[in-house]
C-alpha cells in the first residue's frame, strides 16, 4: 500500500468549493417508512434530483473544471454506462468542452438519449464499460482528446466525497453509511472525507453479486462477473487501484445483493418514498433490507446515487411486486358455453370489488370440453385475502376456477 491515498479531505474540500453554486446541493432527508420497513433509522441522500438525475455530476465538474485551456479546446471523451456520461456531457455543454461519450451498445435508450441531448456526441461500442476503453483510447491518441475517467481520477473522487461533507454536516448523528459501489470513485470519495469528520463511522459498499468486482479486489481474488443486472450502472468489472487501496486503509466492507433484493429496493423507494431509484442506486437500501440485523440499532445514511431507470423496466418491476402481494391476480374460469355466462362472471367480480384488467375468452382449446369456455381474467385486488375472497364467490357460483401463478413465489 502506497504511503499517500489518492485524495485527502482537503482535495475534499476544495472540489466542495469548485461545484459549489453548479451542483445541487441535494436534501439529506429521514425516512421513517423505510426505517419500519427496515427495522432501523434511515435518512436518505437524494442525488437522484440532481439535473442528470445522478451524483456523478459532482466528479465530472470538479474535473472538467481542472483542465487547462488546451484541453478544453481539444475536447474531452469518457466511457460510461449512462450517468458519468450525462454528468460529462451536461457540464462540458456548459464549460463550451467539446465532449465524445462512448457508452456500451447495451445502455438503456433512455440513458443514449439524454446524453446526446446534452449535446455530447455518443459512439456506442462494446457490451460493458470495460469494453468500450480501446474505442476511447482511440479518440484520445488520433484527436488528443482528455480522459475523464468515471472513477479512476483523484479528483473525480474528491467531487463524490463531497456528499459526505453535506450528509455529515446535516446530519452528524449518523454513525453508519451505507453506499453502492462500481468502479470505486464514489466510496472512496466518502470514505476519505467521512473517515477524516468521524473516525468511527461505518461505512459499507454494496455491489451486484453479479458483479461483485471490488468485493473480489479486497479480498485478492479474481473477479467472476458477468450477467443481465437491474444495476448496469454498478456493472464493472475492473475498479480503482486507487479506490481499493483508500477503502483497504479504512477496512471497508463491500457487501453483495441479488437481484431480488435490488428490485424490492427499487419497488420499496417508489411506494414508500414516492421517488425514482435506478437499480444502483437502490442498491444501498437492498442490503438494508436483506441484512437489517447488520444494521439494527443503527442511524444509517443512505445514498441515492441515481434514478434514470428505464419506464418499462420500473413498470414491470411495478406489476411484479403487485402480483407477489397478491394485489394482482389471475384467475382462469370455467363456465358453461352460453350466452351471458362472461357477464355473470364479471358481474361477480364487481360486486365482489375486483377491478377487472384483462381478459382472454377461449372456447376452442382442446382441453375445455365442447361444452364449456374457459375465461383468464386478470383483476386487481385489496390483498391475499381478498383474492381469495373473489375465487370463492367464484366457485359458490358454480364455476371451476384456478389460479394462474406467472412465477414461484417465495414461500409465505
Amino acid at each position: 500500500m502506497s504511503a499517500r491515498l489518492a485524495i485527502s479531505l482537503d482535495d475534499v474540500r476544495a472540489a466542495a468549493e469548485v461545484i459549489r453554486g453548479h451542483v445541487l446541493r441535494t436534501p439529506l432527508v429521514p425516512a421513517p417508512r423505510l426505517a419500519t420497513l427496515a427495522g432501523t433509522r434511515v435518512a436518505v441522500k437524494y442525488e437522484n434530483l440532481q439535473v442528470t438525475n445522478a451524483f456523478k455530476e459532482r466528479g465530472a465538474l470538479n474535473r472538467l473544471a481542472a483542465l487547462g485551456p488546451d484541453e478544453r479546446r481539444r475536447g474531452v471523451v469518457t466511457l460510461s454506462a449512462g450517468n458519468h456520461a450525462q454528468a460529462v456531457a451536461c457540464h462540458a455543454r456548459r464549460l463550451g468542452i467539446p465532449a465524445t461519450i462512448v457508452m456500451p451498445r447495451t445502455t438503456p435508450f433512455t440513458k443514449v438519449a439524454s446524453t446526446e441531448a446534452f449535446g455530447a456526441t455518443v459512439v456506442l461500442d462494446g457490451e460493458t464499460v470495460a469494453e468500450c476503453r480501446d474505442a476511447v483510447d482511440q479518440f484520445i491518441e488520433r484527436d488528443g482528446l482528455t480522459l475523464v475517467h468515471p472513477y479512476d481520477d483523484p479528483l473525480v473522487m474528491a467531487g463524490q466525497g463531497t456528499i459526505a461533507l453535506e450528509m455529515l454536516e446535516e446530519m452528524p448523528d449518523l454513525d453508519c453509511l451505507v453506499v453502492p459501489v462500481g468502479g470505486g470513485g464514489l466510496i472512496s470519495g466518502i470514505a476519505v472525507a467521512a473517515r477524516a469528520l468521524k473516525p468511527d463511522i461505518a461505512i459499507y459498499g454494496v455491489q451486484t453479486s453479479l458483479y461483485a468486482s471490488m468485493a473480489a479486489a479486497l479480498a485478492g481474488r479474481p473477479a467472476c462477473c458477468g450477467g443481465d443486472t437491474l444495476a448496469e450502472g454498478i456493472a464493472v468489472k475492473s475498479v480503482s487501484p486507487a479506490a481499493v487501496e483508500i477503502l483497504k486503509k479504512y477496512r471497508i466492507e463491500v457487501l453483495e445483493v441479488d437481484e431480488s433484493a435490488i428490485e424490492r429496493a427499487i419497488y420499496a423507494y417508489l411506494t414508500l418514498q414516492k421517488t425514482l431509484a435506478e437499480g444502483a442506486g437502490a442498491a444501498g437500501l437492498a442490503a438494508v433490507l436483506a441484512e437489517p440485523e447488520r444494521f439494527a440499532g443503527r442511524s444509517v445514511g443512505l445514498v441515492l446515487t441515481g434514478g434514470n431507470i428505464d419506464p418499462r423496466l420500473l413498470s414491470a418491476i411495478a406489476v411484479r411486486a403487485l402480483e407477489r402481494e397478491d394485489r394482482v391476480v389471475s384467475f382462469r374460469i370455467t363456465v358453461r358455453d352460453r350466452p351471458g355466462e362472461l357477464g355473470h362472471v364479471t358481474s361477480i367480480l364487481g360486486r365482489e370489488g375486483a377491478n377487472i384488467l384483462e381478459v382472454s375468452h377461449q372456447r376452442l382449446l382442446l382441453d375445455v370440453p365442447a361444452m364449456r369456455a374457459t375465461a383468464d381474467i386478470t383483476v386487481e385486488t385489496r390483498d391475499r385475502d381478498h383474492a381469495e375472497r373473489i375465487r370463492q364467490a367464484l366457485e359458490a357460483a358454480g364455476m371451476t376456477v384456478s389460479r394462474l401463478v406467472p412465477r414461484q413465489r417465495p414461500e409465505s
